[in-house]
């Protein structure tokens, strides 16, 4: 199954996924199709007119084009995701969690699209990583 990422681009999530046998959707790897993409001359200038019009789909216009641009990046994975894995309260070094935002427009599109999900906290000592590695790990084996 594909499994979303939250924050997108964190390497422990993606880890876990991979691990119990499913695909994870992440922005790494949206991210790497964009910069390796012919068509782009210079990166980061990798935006493209239907980059904006895909951010449009999920926020409007009077949104910051900093969460429009996330969205347009993240929003067709979490349309194409049949789960996801949600961390709650990550530190700032951890994946991206600079535009709480972009944050709170993720959880709702993944709560909107119905999908199965985990929201575990981000753990703060080993007994804490333990329990939150074994709730994902019961979420992933769940996942037919």
């Amino acid at each position: 199954m594909k499994v979303f990422i939250d924050p997108p681009n964190s390497m422990i999530l993606y880890d876990l996924v991979e691990r119990f046998g499913h695909e994870p959707l992440s922005a790494m790897a949206a991210i790497q199709e964009k910069i390796d993409n012919i068509e782009v001359d210079m990166p980061p200038m990798n935006v493209s007119l239907d980059d904006v019009v895909k951010g449009l789909k999920y926020a409007g216009v009077e949104v910051p084009s900093g969460i429009r641009g996330r969205l347009a990046i993240w929003g067709p994975m979490i349309d194409e995701a049949d789960a996801a894995i949600i961390m709650t309260d990550p530190p700032f070094n951890f994946g991206c969690v600079g535009c709480a935002r972009s944050d709170e427009m993720v959880k709702y599109l993944i709560r909107r699209r119905g999908i199965p999900f985990v929201e575990v906290e981000y753990p703060h000592d080993e007994t804490e990583a333990e329990a939150t590695v074994g709730s994902i790990k019961d979420f992933l084996e769940g996942l037919q």
